[in-house]
């Protein structure tokens, strides 16, 4: 890094990163880097609110599955993302973090943690770096835009203040768990001048469920389901969504309302946007897909005696607690007792969907600053020398690692061609 001159004084260009998240912290990092002065500031009273809450329960910071079927977990985005990926993808953070002193393993699933699984000591080393790197935190600022002068507007504890700067990283974060910053208060800024933004929505979320057969007439689950199943796990289970090619198998979570956990956000995307479309949308659940069509049937369809229903299922296929409500909850009496239409339906249970849960209760968020509305370089087209990184940009993933890698690379992509931006320009840096 260049030092300053001697006399004190520093005409280095300064560029200030907005959101102290994993996108702006990467941008600060290579900012750092390539030797400008840095500016980091944040809504919250700490760096990383969202980052440290999100590895609670076990930082999954990237996924292990080679690079083609990786950037495919991208959808419609992998084309813009791509490059990002490539150039700072999984196998470079994991290097990264070794360089901050945090190895790393592969879990069972592909999934890749910290060796103690913690985000915390990872966030630690890397601030440390950073502020050795020279790198300034201003926390408790709220962004409230530019003033007539193209100055950025901070709402700051000691009341509104403006700053003047060469470049800016914005790191805003979606529209996701807003307690803890991420509250797309930013979007109205933007469209004010100009910038093409996707609506905000919720991913990777849970959904409520429709009307069924047993549940109350304007849709939800039964008194029954919801005061003894809520809160308890559905596997195994096959989750599949005709319309989209959707096919999983694992686990999720029914709750008082729907349905949530990881096979549903794997999926929720495609739900989201058909029930956008249709109104509703319609899955269904392989209630058993450790066996064949075949033999379900067989097993349902035998005489099974002065035993009821509930216990011959039980003892002959396992279906038993929340898997047994869900049949009486969806499925009517005809149905229940037609052993052919029952065994299809553990097979294929269908459930309606009506609506995704807020946005606010959503791990992540989709839509924000359109790819068109930006350059190659992630600068805004309708402000020149203001740059955007993370989930404030128009892509989703699914959990897994996904989501971390691609907040991870676009920080630095934004970090780069910002610094590249104050080289080609030279702006006039005395008095910043």
């Amino acid at each position: 890094m260049r030092e300053p001159p001697a006399n004190g004084s520093d005409e280095r260009a300064r560029v200030v990163v907005i959101g102290a998240g994993p996108a702006g912290l990467m941008a600060a990092e290579a900012l750092a880097e390539a030797g400008l002065r840095v500016d980091a500031h944040d809504a919250m009273p700490a760096v990383g609110r969202k980052f440290l809450l999100a590895g609670k329960g076990g930082l999954n910071l990237t996924h292990s599955e080679p690079l083609e079927p990786f950037l495919g977990r991208y959808g419609a985005r992998r084309e813009a993302l791509e490059p990002m990926l490539r150039s700072f993808g999984p196998e470079a953070l994991r290097a990264w973090a070794a360089g901050l002193g945090v190895s790393t393993f592969v879990g069972t699933s592909g999934r890749v943690f910290p060796s103690d699984l913690k985000a915390a000591p990872l966030l630690r080393a890397w601030l440390h770096r950073l502020r050795a790197a020279g790198v300034r935190f201003h926390m408790r600022q709220r962004w409230l835009g530019w003033n007539e002068d193209g100055a950025l507007r901070f709402a700051a504890p000691a009341g509104e203040e403006s700053i003047t700067t060469d470049a800016v990283v914005l790191a805003l974060g979606g529209g996701s768990w807003p307690r803890l910053g991420s509250d797309g208060a930013w979007v109205e800024l933007l469209v004010k001048q100009g910038v093409g933004v996707a609506p905000l929505l919720p991913s990777n979320c849970g959904f409520d469920v429709g009307r069924t057969v047993a549940g109350p007439n304007e849709g939800g689950w039964s008194e029954h389901v919801r005061s003894r199943f809520a809160g308890q796990p559905l596997k195994p289970v096959a989750l599949v969504f005709a319309e989209a090619g959707f096919a999983r198998q694992g686990e999720f979570v029914v709750t008082a309302s729907g349905i949530e956990g990881s096979l549903v956000y794997a999926a929720s995307s495609f739900i989201r946007d058909a029930i956008a479309a249709h109104g509703e949308a319609t899955i269904h659940l392989d209630l058993l897909p450790g066996r064949d069509a075949e033999n379900v049937l067989h097993e349902v369809t035998r005489p099974r005696g002065p035993r009821s229903l509930s216990t011959h299922l039980k003892s002959r296929l396992g279906i038993a607690g929340v898997k047994a409500a869900l049949l009486h909850e969806v499925l009517p009496a005809q149905t229940l007792h037609d052993g052919e239409r029952l065994a299809a339906s553990l097979k294929a249970l269908p459930l309606r969907l009506a609506r995704a849960r807020p946005i606010a209760e959503a791990i992540s968020s989709a839509g924000g600053v359109r790819f068109d509305a930006l350059d190659a370089g992630l600068m805004l087209r309708a402000r020149p020398g203001v740059f955007c990184a993370g989930e404030m940009l128009d892509w989703e993933a699914p959990t897994g690692g996904y989501l971390l890698t691609a907040c991870f690379a676009s920080g630095r992509a934004a970090g780069e061609a910002a610094a590249r931006w104050c080289a080609a320009h030279a702006l006039d840096r005395h008095a910043k």
